[in-house]
């Protein structure tokens, strides 16, 4: 993939069981580039809270955005990095030292979280969580740099969609 050597990293966002973290592995591999796992950068309180069925608030998360920003800056251009990136600010946040940062949205609906999170025994993301992602869930609908894919698809068809549209001047 020669046309994305000079792009900006890539955020695989959305709520909870959309397949961040599936998608980017796939993604990073595909591209070369690294794959940075957002949830591995929560602090422990926000680890405690979310086991505890207790969604995070814009307070929780603005250390860890800061983090990942910081992150994001500190690896260079060729990173996946997966986020749920649920509202415009924390888009915002990220973009702050790359402001052509790239997100790819995995859409689905709120059914659909529930199912693929139930089936995930021992993650620390409690099924009780989905709604509360999905109340903080601000649509990129429109947002300049942002795909939105639907999550259902299989890993291969939304790596060619994305993969096409990381290859378009559109994207830039």
């Amino acid at each position: 993939m020669n046309e994305t050597e000079s792009m900006s990293p890539v955020v695989i966002m959305g709520v909870a069981g959309c397949g961040k973290s599936s998608f980017a592995a796939a993604l990073s591999q595909a591209l070369g580039w690294q794959l940075i796992e957002g949830d591995e950068f929560h602090s422990i309180e926000n680890v405690n809270k979310m086991r505890a069925g207790i969604p995070l608030t814009d307070a929780d998360r603005a250390g860890w955005l800061d983090v990942l920003a910081d992150v994001l800056v500190q690896r260079g251009p060729h990173v996946v990095l997966t986020c749920s990136a649920l509202k415009k600010m924390y888009r915002d946040r990220l973009r702050q030292n790359i402001p052509d940062l790239r997100f790819v949205h995995l859409d689905l609906t709120r059914e659909q979280s529930i199912a693929r999170v139930t089936q995930r025994p021992g993650h620390y993301f409690q099924p009780a969580l989905v709604d509360s992602q999905f109340v903080a869930l601000e649509k990129p609908a429109n947002e300049a740099g942002v795909l939105s894919v639907d999550a259902t698809q299989s890993i291969e068809t939304i790596q060619a969609q994305v993969c096409a549209w990381l290859q378009t001047k559109e994207c830039v």
